[in-house]
């Protein structure tokens, strides 16, 4: 069964690597939903990115954080497209700071945005998978949630919970053929990083076997082959986009 008319939904899709994954799914003939929340601008972009490769797409605004915001927002996709068939768990948020001063309203923060928008997306997505015994879920993980990083205890909670999250997903959905998998980036080059001090870039060169920071379009491929059917076999697992800098 091929991926080629297929209905994706990315999560945090208007920029970065949500939005190289955007243009990765269109280019494989898939139908693109692209989530955003307040930059509607931006996720017009990835539409005309996605178009420029060959595939459709439509915005769609909705917060993950919201529960009851992404269930009643999957209804209404599913009405419009008739399926979701492939489900990428993108959205995150950042909230630094050491946990001393941490306020408590930054650690909610997150992990309502990056580990319960995971499983609220997941929830709500799976229930037209099953119906039709088809299914790709792919969570955007991160190093930090394996390697942990002092001033990111939140984000590090949030990105290790989508791992265990991915596994028990993986077990309860394999029987109606739908696989559960993860990406787990490194230093990817995206806004955030392009504006790091040098001496800072220096010292995250020095600690990556390649020596060279990563490209979205490494996370793309990685969740290109995910939902492939090349993967058909593959569920539960990570695979780490990270130049070795975690092994």
């Amino acid at each position: 069964m091929t991926i080629q008319g297929k209905i994706a939904l990315v999560t945090g899709g208007s920029r970065g690597i949500g939005r190289a994954i955007c243009a990765r799914l269109g280019s494989m003939g898939c139908f693109v939903w692209v989530n955003y929340v307040s930059r509607s601008d931006a996720a017009e972009e990835t539409i005309e990115m996605v178009r420029q490769v060959g595939g459709q797409g439509q915005a769609v605004q909705l917060d993950v954080a919201d529960f009851n915001q992404v269930q009643d927002g999957f209804k209404d996709i599913v009405a419009e497209s008739g399926s979701i068939d492939i489900l990428v768990n993108n959205a995150g948020i950042t909230r630094d700071g050491l946990v001393a001063r941490m306020k408590e309203g930054d650690w909610d923060a997150v992990l309502d945005t990056n580990l319960k928008g995971a499983f609220s997306c997941a929830k709500a997505a799976v229930k037209p998978m099953m119906k039709k015994r088809w299914g790709r879920i792919v969570n955007i993980s991160s190093i930090i949630g394996f390697s942990g990083n002092g001033g990111q205890v939140n984000y590090a909670a949030a990105k290790s919970g989508m791992i265990g999250l991915t596994k028990s997903l993986a077990r309860e959905f394999a029987s109606r053929k739908i696989t559960v998998n993860c990406v787990a980036p490194g230093y990817i080059v995206t806004e955030m990083t392009q504006d790091l001090d040098e001496a800072v870039r220096e010292k995250m060169l020095s600690e990556i076997p390649l020596a060279a920071l990563g490209e979205v379009d490494d996370v793309a491929a990685a969740v290109e082959y995910l939902v492939s059917d090349r993967a058909g076999y593959v569920t539960g697992q990570t695979i780490h986009v990270n130049g070795g800098m975690y092994m």
